[in-house]
């Protein structure tokens, strides 16, 4: 039987998301510049476990959006701090910056059904934060959500939001 800490150190948080999902996506063709002009396109993924519990990652296949780009979101689940990490990988970078190191990841919690991660980057070439927003609607329905800020999180532009819709075998 699971301990009361178990059920709530964040560690299952996650687990709403294994499965296969459609995803319709909308994402500002220009971000940071205020712009109101989106895009709207599809994708499948596919998210699994990873070994031990530690986490999980998914598959992110675009349907007619920029031919051949393929992603994926790996989500690692820190115990002692009871935070997660998650990096976004593609074809384009590997996820990687030029030394070969992964690049930093948004990093967060849940409360109350909604995840926030936040991190810092470089969007076209200035220093930004980004913070992913997870909103679990119902065990066949979540929002994620992208959103930029460059001073330091005071204001965000939301760049891209993308509404899952589980597939059911």
């Amino acid at each position: 039987m699971k301990t009361t800490e178990q059920l709530t150190d964040g560690a299952r948080d996650f687990d709403f998301v294994i499965g296969r999902w459609h995803t319709v996506n909308q994402r500002l063709l220009t971000s940071l510049q205020g712009s109101n002009q989106w895009e709207t396109f599809e994708s499948t993924e596919e998210a699994r476990k990873l070994p031990a519990g530690i986490g999980n990652y998914d598959d992110f296949h675009p349907i007619n959006w920029r031919p051949g780009f393929v992603a994926m979101s790996l989500r690692i689940f820190n115990p002692e701090t009871k935070l997660w990490s998650i990096y976004w990988l593609d074809n384009k970078t590997g996820g990687m910056d030029k030394t070969g190191s992964l690049l930093a990841p948004v990093v967060g919690k849940f409360i109350n059904g909604v995840g926030i991660f936040e991190g810092d980057d470089i969007w076209d070439n200035k220093p930004v934060r980004v913070r992913y927003t997870w909103s679990v609607l119902s065990a066949d329905n979540a929002t994620w959500e992208q959103a930029l800020s460059t001073d330091g999180g005071k204001t965000w532009e939301t760049n891209w939001i993308a509404r899952h819709s589980r597939v059911r075998d």
